[in-house]
C-alpha cells in the first residue's frame, strides 16, 4: 500500500466488544517470576491443534520476568509475553505512548538494547529426560539467548519459532534464562551500513516521524512508522516461552490439506506430521479417523532421529456427499472433526484433535472475450466469487496488547458488513492463530501477503537463510485454514521496480530485478510450492499475473487494468466521477483518508489540540498533505464547516472528512461492482473490490473504515449497504441516468428499478416511476434502468437538478424489496437549491437486553445523518444514510453495560446542514 510513488507510509488498551465469548487456549496465568505448568498427559497448543504426548514434560515461562536496560540505570518486572513500551508503561515509567506526542518522545526506547531475565526450576524427573528444548515462539527481534550463562542461540527474525536443545545445561535449584536483545534501530543501521550495494528506500519520508533502513531486519516494517501509524520499534518476548522434555519424541508440527481428484470426484486428505525424534521408531502406527465421514485408515510408521516430515494420504471412503466450506454469502462454512492416535511402542503414544475444512481454490487467468488481456478472479468449489472485502493492517503497535476480543470484533464486524474477503497486507505481523480460525468459522477469505512492503531487500545469504525458515514456518502453521485462499509475495514491489519509485539509474536495474527474482521467486515461490500446491501463489500485488511472470515477473507496466490486481488511489480528481476509476480485473486496493470520531480523539489529546492547524493535526497525519487533500476533496461537493465556535468547527470537519471518505469510497466501490459483467474496451470483467483499509493502529487519520477501538466510520456503515448480496446501482452516463442490479447470488431474480424523485425542500416524493421487469442472473449485474435526466425531471413537475434528487430500490413481481435502498444526487450537495436545516430530533427507548431503538424526527430531507454515541461502545443498525422521511427508527446495540438515558445523553445527531 502506498499513496505516491514512495510509500507515504496506550498503551491504554481500547478494548473493543467482545460480541459473543471466545474459546480459545490461552497460556496459564502466572504470578512471580516462575510460572510452572507441568502437562505430563496434557494438551499442548500446536498450531491450534491439540496433542497429547505420553511421557513429555511441559514448563510454561510465561508471566513475570524482570528487564533490564543496556547501562542498568532501569531494571523492572516485565511480562511475557510482552514487549519493552508495555513493560515500561505498566511499571509507570511512561505515559501512554499514544497520547499526543509521545511516539517521537519514547524514540529512545529504540534505540538501546534490553534484557529479559527469568530465574526457574525444574524437577528432577524432567531433567532426567532425553532431550529437553527451549521454545521460543516469537522473539522481537535481534537477540543472545544464553541460560545458566551459556549462550544457547542467536535470533534475528520476528516472525520465527526458535528451539534450542538445553538439557545439558539445566542444573538442580535455579536456573537463570536471558534474552539480550540489541536495539532494532541500530541493528538496521548497520546492516544498512555493511551492504555492499544501496538497498532502497534508505529512510521513510520526513512526515511520518519514522526510522531508516527498516528493510535490513525481518520484523514488522510498519514498526519503524508508515503513513497510517506511529514509529514504535519494538523489542521483546512477543510470544510465549516454555520447556518440553521428552525421552522418544515430540510433535513440532501437524497440518491437513483437503485434495480434491477431478478424475475419481473424490475427496482425500494429506496429513503432515512433523516430528522431532531422539530414539528411532521402528514399529509404530498411526490411524487417522474422520468419523463425521465414515472415514479410518490405519499406517505404519518408522520415525528415524532428528527431525522429518512425514505425509500421509486418508482417502475419503463416505458414501454421501462431503459438505464444502464456502466464503460467507454463499454457504455454510462446515467442519469434520479428524483424531490422530499413534502408537509407537510400549506406553508411548500420542493423540490429536483438530477440525478438517473441504474447499478447493483457483485463481483464474484465462483468456477474456473482448479483450486482450486475462481474467484474474477465484473460483472456490468451482463458482466464482466476486471477493467483497478490504485490507487488514497490524491493529496496535504493540503485538501484546492485540486481545482476542478486538480480533473477533474486527473480523465479527468485516462480516457485518457483508465482507467475504480480507488481504492480510505485508507491512505488518502474520496474524495470530486466532485470527484464521475464526476467519474459518466467519467464511472469511484471506489473501495472506508474506511480509515485505514497499521496498527492496537484500538476498545476502544469511538474510534468505532466515526468509526461508519464515516462510517454511508459517506455511505450515497457516495451510490446513480453508480460508487461506492465496499466497502473495510483497506488497507493491514490483510496481516499485517497474515505476522506479527509488530511482535507480538504468545500468543499476539489472542488479536490482536479479535480487527480486531470487527473493520471491526462486525461493519464496518455490518453497510455498513445495510446500502447499492447494492453493495459488503471487509474486506481488500489484501484479500482472501471468503476463508479469511473462516478462520475468517484472511488467514494464503492473498496473495494467486488462491482467492481473491493481492499487489505485487519487485525490486531485474527483471521486465523484467513476470514468476516473481504472476498469480493472480485481481492486485490491484503493480509497481516502478520514479522520476518526472526536471521542478517538478525546482520550490522546488536550483541549488545546482540537484544531484542524494545530500541531496535534499536524503532527498525527503521516500522508504528505493529506488534511489539505481531504478539504479539497470533499470541498468539490460540499459547503466546509464554517461555525464561529472553534471547537464545533473542528468537530464537524472530522465529520466532513468522513462524509468525503464514505461517498467517495461509495462511487469506487459500486463502479467496481457493476463491472463484473461488462468489457469495455478490453477493460473489465471486474471480480474484486478489497479497499484500503479495515482497521486502524492508533487515534489518527487514515484511509480505515473502523477506527481504532472499534467504533464503525461512516464508512463501515456504507460498505454494509455497498457490499449487499443485492444491491441497485445508480450513476449517470452522458445524457442519461443508469441503473444496474447487481446480484452475488446463485439464482436468477425478476427485478423492476423503483425511483422516487425527491425535492431538497420536501420530505413527500415529487414523482415516482418504475421500470421494467428485467431478469437479472446470479453472480452478475444486469442493467435494469436508463432515461435520459432531462425527460426523467420534465416528467416531476418542476424538478432540476438542483432542486431534486433520486432515491431507488429493487423489487421483484411480488413486491418484496431486495437489498438496501439507493439514492443519486443530481448535483453537488453544495449546489443544491432549497436543502434546509432538518432540525432532528431523537428519541432512545430500550432496556439493553435487546438493545435501544433511536427515533428519528425531521422537518426536511438530511442527506448523510449521522448518529454518534460517544464513549457508549456499540454499533448503530444504519448510520450515515440519507433521510427523507418525517421519522425514522434505528436500532442500537450496546457492546457493553449502558442505558436509555446515558445513551440519550451521550448521543448527538448531525447532518451536512447543520455544518455551515
Amino acid at each position: 500500500m502506498t499513496r505516491k510513488k514512495v510509500s507515504e507510509v496506550r498503551v491504554r488498551e481500547e478494548t473493543s466488544p467482545l460480541l459473543r465469548d471466545v474459546n480459545m487456549t490461552m497460556p496459564p496465568t502466572c504470578s512471580g517470576l516462575l510460572c510452572l505448568s507441568l502437562l505430563l498427559g496434557k494438551s499442548l497448543l500446536v498450531s491450534s491443534v491439540q496433542v497429547v504426548t505420553t511421557g513429555q514434560q511441559n514448563i510454561s515461562l510465561n508471566g513475570k520476568w524482570t528487564l533490564e536496560n543496556s547501562n542498568g540505570s532501569l531494571s523492572l518486572p516485565a511480562e511475557v509475553p510482552g514487549c519493552v513500551h508495555t513493560a515500561l508503561l505498566k511499571q509507570g515509567y511512561i505515559q501512554d505512548p499514544y497520547y499526543r506526542f509521545n511516539d517521537v518522545a519514547y524514540g529512545w526506547i529504540a534505540l538501546d538494547n534490553w534484557t529479559y531475565t527469568t530465574t526457574f526450576t525444574v524437577p528432577s524427573d524432567m531433567r532426567a529426560k532425553q532431550r529437553v528444548m527451549l521454545v521460543f515462539e516469537g522473539i522481537d527481534t535481534i537477540s543472545t539467548v544464553s541460560l545458566n550463562g551459556a549462550a544457547v542461540g542467536r535470533t534475528d527474525n520476528m516472525f520465527l519459532q526458535y528451539d534450542f536443545s538445553v538439557g545439558a545445561l539445566l542444573t538442580e535449584g535455579d536456573n537463570v534464562l536471558t534474552v539480550s536483545l540489541a536495539s532494532p534501530v541500530r541493528y538496521a543501521a548497520q546492516r544498512s551500513e555493511a551492504h555492499s550495494y544501496r538497498v532502497p528506500p534508505d529512510c521513510p519520508p520526513e512526515v511520518q516521524r519514522g526510522q531508516c533502513h527498516v528493510n535490513y531486519i525481518r520484523k514488522e516494517q510498519s514498526s519503524f512508522s508508515w503513513d497510517w501509524g506511529p514509529s514504535f520499534p519494538t523489542a521483546g518476548l512477543w510470544k510465549g516461552v516454555r520447556l518440553e522434555a521428552y525421552d522418544v519424541l515430540r510433535v513440532v508440527h501437524l497440518a491437513t490439506v483437503p485434495v480434491y481428484n477431478q478424475t475419481s470426484s473424490g475427496w482425500s486428505l494429506q496429513v503432515e506430521l512433523q516430528v522431532e525424534v531422539v530414539a528411532e521408531v521402528t514399529r509404530g502406527q498411526l490411524t487417522l479417523s474422520l468419523p463425521g465421514l465414515d472415514t479410518r485408515q490405519t499406517f505404519p510408521v518408522q520415525f528415524l532421529p532428528g527431525r522429518t516430515r512425514n505425509t500421509y494420504t486418508l482417502h475419503v471412503t463416505t458414501s454421501g456427499a462431503v459438505e464444502l466450506w464456502w466464503p460467507s454469502g454463499h454457504g455454510d462454512q462446515p467442519s469434520y472433526p479428524l483424531t490422530l492416535q499413534g502408537v509407537l511402542g510400549p506406553g508411548l503414544t500420542f493423540t490429536a484433535d483438530t477440525k478438517v475444512y473441504f474447499r478447493t481454490v483457483e485463481l483464474v487467468q484465462e483468456p477474456v472475450p473482448g479483450s486482450p488481456g486475462l481474467s484474474f478472479y477465484f473460483r472456490v468449489n468451482g463458482k466464482a466469487v466476486f471477493m467483497k472485502g478490504s485490507n487488514w493492517i497490524p491493529t496496535h503497535s504493540f503485538q501484546d496488547l492485540v486481545s482476542p476480543a478486538v480480533v473477533r470484533s474486527l473480523l465479527e464486524s468485516a462480516v457485518a458488513a457483508n465482507m467475504n474477503a480480507l488481504r492480510v497486507w505485508g507491512g505488518g505481523v502474520y496474524q495470530q492463530d486466532l485470527f484464521y480460525s475464526l476467519c474459518d468459522e466467519l467464511g472469511v477469505m484471506v489473501w495472506q501477503d508474506f511480509m515485505f512492503a514497499c521496498a527492496l531487500y537484500p538476498t545476502e545469504e544469511d538474510f534468505m537463510d532466515s526468509v526461508r525458515e519464515e516462510v517454511r514456518q508459517q506455511v505450515r502453521r497457516l495451510k490446513s485454514h480453508p480460508s487461506v485462499v492465496l499466497w502473495s509475495g510483497n506488497n507493491e514491489n514490483e510496481a516499485a521496480l517497474a515505476t522506479n519509485w527509488f530511482g535507480i539509474p538504468g545500468p543499476e536495474r539489472p542488479l536490482y530485478v536479479k535480487d527480486y527474482v531470487k527473493l520471491y521467486v526462486d525461493n519464496i515461490r518455490a518453497l510455498v510450492l513445495e510446500e502447499d500446491q492447494s492453493r495459488p501463489f503471487l509474486a506481488s500485488s500489484p501484479t500482472n499475473g501471468l503476463a508479469s511472470e511473462r516478462q520475468g515477473w517484472v511488467a514494464d507496466d503492473p498496473y495494467d487494468p486488462r491482467y492481473g490486481d491493481s492499487h489505485y488511489y487519487s485525490y486531485s480528481r474527483d471521486c465523484w466521477d467513476w470514468g476516473a476509476f481504472p476498469r480493472t480485473r480485481f481492486a485490491s486496493e484503493y480509497g481516502f483518508q478520514s479522520w476518526p470520531s472526536f471521542s478517538a480523539l478525546q482520550k490522546v489529546s488536550v483541549p488545546e489540540d482540537w484544531s484542524w492547524d494545530g500541531p496535534f493535526s499536524s503532527h498525527r497525519q503521516h500522508h504528505a498533505e493529506g488534511n489539505r487533500q481531504m478539504l479539497e476533496q470533499a470541498g468539490l461537493h460540499y459547503h466546509l464547516p464554517n461555525a464561529t465556535d472553534p471547537l464545533r468547527r473542528y468537530r464537524h470537519t472530522l465529520y466532513i472528512t468522513q462524509v468525503m471518505q464514505a461517498q467517495c469510497v461509495k462511487a469506487q466501490t459500486e463502479f467496481y461492482r457493476r463491472s463484473r459483467s461488462e468489457v469495455v474496451g478490453g477493460k473489465g470483467h471486474t471480480m474484486g473490490a478489497l479497499y484500503w483499509q479495515l482497521n486502524d493502529i492508533w487515534q489518527a487519520p487514515s484511509w480505515s473504515s473502523i477506527e481504532f477501538g472499534g467504533k464503525w466510520k461512516m464508512l463501515h456503515y456504507f460498505a454494509q449497504r455497498f457490499f449487499a448480496p443485492v444491491l441497485p446501482v445508480g450513476f449517470e452516463d452522458g445524457v442519461s441516468m443508469v441503473m444496474y442490479a447487481v446480484s452475488d447470488l446463485s439464482v436468477d431474480l425478476n427485478l423492476t428499478a423503483q425511483v422516487s424523485v425527491l425535492s431538497w425542500s420536501r420530505l413527500d416524493p415529487v414523482c415516482t416511476l418504475s421500470s421494467p421487469a428485467t431478469l437479472v442472473r446470479g453472480n452478475s449485474a444486469t442493467p435494469i434502468f436508463r432515461q435520459p435526466v432531462d425527460a426523467l425531471l420534465e416528467g416531476c413537475g418542476n424538478c432540476t437538478r438542483r432542486s431534486c434528487l433520486l432515491a431507488f430500490h429493487l423489487e421483484d413481481p411480488h413486491g418484496a424489496r431486495w437489498g438496501p435502498a439507493n439514492h443519486h444526487f443530481l448535483c453537488s450537495p453544495r449546489d443544491a437549491e432549497g436543502i434546509e436545516a432538518p432540525n432532528i430530533t431523537a428519541e432512545v427507548r430500550g432496556d439493553g437486553e435487546r438493545g435501544y431503538t433511536v427515533t428519528l424526527r425531521s422537518t426536511s430531507v438530511a442527506p448523510f445523518v449521522w448518529l454518534d454515541a460517544g464513549d457508549v461502545a456499540g454499533r448503530f443498525g444504519s448510520n450515515g444514510f440519507l433521510m427523507a422521511s418525517r421519522s425514522r427508527e434505528v436500532g442500537f446495540v450496546p457492546w457493553g453495560p449502558t442505558s436509555a438515558e446515558e445513551l440519550g445523553r451521550a448521543l448527538t445527531v448531525t447532518s451536512l446542514r447543520d455544518v455551515y
